[in-house]
């Protein structure tokens, strides 16, 4: 791999895409073990440059100089201020809504433009998808001036704090009477609150995409509770994400994550490294022992026995020793550079971690048993575990995100078959974006390496659990599946609607008639398979057919334990589907109740 050269298969790209689907999978899942996307180390830098310059020093810089304190270079007159901790989460909120954080650039399937976010939330005519069709005057699948306005009036009310000095807190002063810089002023922050639900309401993808589902919380902590009561709720706020994902980990799924993450880390430079987290490298790409103890004790185990160390712990030695196992801990996923691309997330939260637990430790009066009052302990506890409890039951009914499943591995998912040049329809759909294919020729690869490059997205999906079950799906449903293109449904989406980290209900049945509208496919032209994420309690997982043009045409299951028992490219063939609804099924069922009833039936 070279700093402007990609690491590509050693394979003729012409005669390899004339190869049976899986056998490229075969090979694209054995060069993804050893080199990952093959990315430059350019794309890296440009992601290590823009976290440390544009989100790190830019952000301590416009914390520190409007908030009345030393220059940043001053970091022990700075790091436990409190204004600085609101005014760093303001900016990565800022950050996040605009599309320059997470979900950014070439390893989020944005290559030109790199920017997804404000390209397209900000452009009448694009898609957004409303979160519950129940809400009035939230009606249609695209974006007018109304969605315009909103979205441009909710970066503006962000970006007013930021930028304003902080205020007197007279809570503040009782607890920390030498603090000089104040507060933000919580007035400021009843606008970003209010415009981020309703943002939210009429498009789901802004609040995901500005994280909403931990930055609200925290903004309505910091507009509503007395200073000691702030720092306490936000502590359990983290505590909730933190055992909350940890807790998403147990189970088949996690151990097939960290494998192809590993692989993909430009910090890990030994290829026997990386094979060692595989069972038999080539021959068996299952998860290894060694995987498995970074999957369940460094990961699962100090996800949730640390988190719980530093809620609780009253010694101080405790303390430091769980916060720097969590600071290592969000910095080694920094390290590798996941397809998301989260980066600016966990440096806030590797902050979060020192300024909250060690700036105002449990034994200076900030633990749960000095919250004001029992009865709002109740509350907090109660409103930050309804999500992630209902959402692991209900996975329909709760994006992955508000569930806390970061990096679970238990993704709702997709993807997507087209007939031979079927795909160029996308092009029909308002956007500010090409499909990805078309990005990188741009960007100045050759077309069939392009190709080669946008099926190493599906090969890595196959890598993980999910996978396994998708392409099975694809193999039953579709014969001439060797000649479509087959495209991973997170890349698409971020194509279409600027944004996605991860969340297969950002590209679900909803999203995928909206695209309908525009780009107009033929029956069969265009065929997605999409599952749901894994619930609580179930040991399959719900997954659906849709042809764009005629809506769903099947829905089964698949057993867990058997995608995670098969390799990548699936050797022995499908895996077993249990198909519960068929389209062509139900309409035989009504002609046949049709001609035993005639037209009264």
């Amino acid at each position: 791999m070279g700093f402007t050269k990609p690491d590509l298969p050693q394979v003729d790209p012409a005669t390899f895409l004339r190869e049976p689907l899986m056998e490229r999978m075969r090979v694209l899942a054995l060069h993804w073990a050893e080199h990952g996307f093959g990315s430059p180390r350019m794309v890296h830098t440009i992601y290590i440059l823009k976290l440390v310059v544009l989100y790190a020093l830019g952000g301590v810089i416009v914390a520190t100089a409007t908030s009345n304190l030393p220059a940043f270079w001053h970091v022990s007159q700075w790091w436990d201020q409190p204004i600085v901790y609101q005014k760093v989460v303001l900016w990565t909120v800022l950050l996040e809504t605009i599309g320059i954080a997470g979900s950014w650039g070439p390893l989020a399937g944005k290559v030109k433009p790199m920017t997804g976010g404000i390209l397209f939330w900000a452009r009448p005519g694009t898609i957004r998808l409303r979160p519950f069709k129940w809400i009035p005057l939230t009606a249609g699948d695209r974006r007018g001036p109304i969605d315009v306005v909103l979205y441009v009036a909710f970066l503006v009310s962000v970006a007013i704090p930021l930028f304003v000095p902080g205020a007197h807190s007279d809570s503040l002063s009782a607890a920390v009477p030498d603090n000089a810089s104040g507060l933000v002023r919580p007035a400021l922050l009843i606008a970003p609150v209010v415009l981020l639900i309703l943002n939210g309401l009429r498009d789901k993808t802004i609040f995901l995409g500005a994280r909403g589902e931990q930055y609200l919380p925290a903004l309505i902590f910091f507009a509503a509770l007395p200073f000691v009561d702030m720092i306490i709720a936000l502590k359990l706020l983290i505590l909730v994400v933190w055992v909350g994902a940890g807790v998403s980990k147990f189970g088949k799924h996690f151990s097939l994550v960290v494998p192809p993450m590993v692989s993909n880390s430009p910090s890990v430079p030994f290829g026997w490294l990386k094979r060692a987290h595989y069972r038999d490298f080539p021959r068996d790409l299952r998860p290894s022992r060694v995987a498995d103890v970074m999957a369940h004790v460094g990961g699962t185990t100090v996800e949730v026995i640390a988190p719980l160390l530093l809620f609780f712990s009253t010694n101080i030695w405790l303390t430091v020793a769980a916060a720097t196992v969590m600071v290592v801990f969000h910095l080694f996923i920094v390290s590798t550079f996941p397809l998301a691309v989260p980066l600016e997330w966990n440096v806030l939260f590797a902050y979060a971690t020192v300024f909250l637990f060690l700036g105002f430790p449990n034994w200076h009066g900030y633990a749960l048993t000095d919250i004001s009052s029992p009865w709002l302990a109740v509350l907090l506890i109660a409103a930050l575990l309804l999500f992630p409890v209902l959402g692991n039951f209900r996975p329909d009914k709760v994006s992955f995100l508000p569930s806390m499943r970061q990096y679970a591995g238990n993704w709702a998912s997709a993807v997507w078959a087209f007939e031979p040049g079927a795909e160029a329809k996308l092009d029909r759909v308002t956007r500010t974006a090409k499909n990805q294919v078309d990005q990188f020729v741009e960007f100045g690869y050759e077309p069939e390496w392009a190709e080669v490059t946008m099926q190493q997205v599906i090969a890595w999906r196959t890598m993980h659990s999910q996978g396994r079950g998708l392409f099975s799906v694809l193999l039953k449903n579709l014969p001439d599946i060797d000649t479509r293109t087959v495209r991973e449904g997170e890349f698409l989406c971020n194509s279409l609607i600027g944004f996605n980290f991860g969340d297969g209900h950002l590209h679900n049945a909803d999203f995928i008639a909206a695209v309908q509208r525009e780009a107009a496919f033929e029956p069969g032209e265009a065929v997605v398979v999409w599952v749901e994420s894994q619930a609580w309690g179930s040991k399959v997982q719900h997954y659906q057919v849709i042809d764009a043009a005629l809506g769903v045409i099947e829905r089964g299951t698949w057993r867990v334990s058997d995608a995670v028992a098969e390799q990548p490219w699936l050797p022995n063939g499908p895996i077993p589907l249990a198909v519960n609804w068929t389209r062509a099924a139900r309409q035989q069922v009504r002609g046949e109740q049709d001609h035993g009833h005639g037209a009264l039936a």
